[in-house]
């Protein structure tokens, strides 16, 4: 049990480090440094939602025969409508926008540059939530190396984000510690979002399969609804493709190494 709080907060702590560079970095960072680290966040999230999620929630379902895909299908599709549910009903503004998604709201502009990000990190929560929850239930495929390899590529992705939220936000007037504060919030829905789940362990095992399709299907719609156009916004797109291809490797190797 231990492992398993262990591992909820090390993406939690890889979001906070992250928003700490606002205090060793004097300028925002540029346009094509941040296209490198949405690239790689991308990357990183979707091999997560293959290697993490996608084949487990299958594998588990091995009993279906030949529909042992219906609830990796069924879980995907409901992940994915939970997040266009959250996009229309939650203000925010995505890196670059000049004009802020959901209902019409009077916040201003850093406040919804936060909860975009928040947004974003809810399915991540919710993914090593369940994963650990499968662990800790036991008679899954799930082991605990795949589950810390997870904890792992979301550290890693959430390190840049962390700095992306923090260093604008102090670009547009913040102090720098209300910027890193704002920054470590952003990531707080992670570690929350995975004790609820995680608090609901053995009662969530029959339904296994459908909980990390779910959180599968609300990551890829981050990833696509949001990742992809900013790494691919303006000229020299390349860049953010080639640290998606390096995201994706480096989680596929932790999830197949540690697995």
């Amino acid at each position: 049990m231990n492992a398993a709080w262990q591992g909820i907060l090390v993406p939690f702590l890889g979001t906070s480090l992250g928003a700490a560079g606002v205090f060793f970095m004097k300028k925002e960072l540029s346009r094509g440094v941040q296209k490198v680290l949405t690239g790689f966040a991308a990357g990183v999230m979707v091999a997560a939602s293959i290697w993490s999620l996608l084949i487990p929630a299958m594998e588990q379902s091995n009993g279906m025969g030949r529909l042992s895909f219906l609830p990796a299908v069924i879980g995907f599709w409901l992940g994915t409508l939970f997040l266009l549910l959250l996009d229309h009903v939650i203000p925010h503004l995505h890196m670059y926008a000049d004009k802020a998604e959901g209902p019409r709201s009077h916040l201003a502009k850093t406040t919804m540059m936060v909860l975009a990000v928040t947004l974003h990190n809810i399915p991540e929560g919710m993914a090593v939530g369940v994963v650990y929850a499968g662990l800790l239930a036991g008679g899954s495929t799930i082991t605990a190396g795949a589950a810390m390899a997870l904890s792992l590529g979301i550290a890693i992705q959430n390190f840049p984000e962390g700095a992306i939220i923090s260093m604008p936000l102090h670009a547009q007037g913040k102090n720098k510690p209300r910027a890193f504060l704002d920054g470590v919030l952003s990531g707080a829905v992670e570690p929350a979002g995975a004790v609820l789940v995680l608090l609901a362990a053995e009662k969530l095992t029959p339904w296994m399969p459908y909980f990390l399709s779910f959180a599968a299907g609300a990551m890829l719609y981050v990833v696509v609804e949001e990742l992809i156009p900013e790494m691919s916004e303006g000229e020299h797109s390349n860049i953010g493709v080639v640290m998606f291809a390096v995201g994706f490797t480096l989680m596929m190797a932790l999830d197949v190494g540690l697995g």
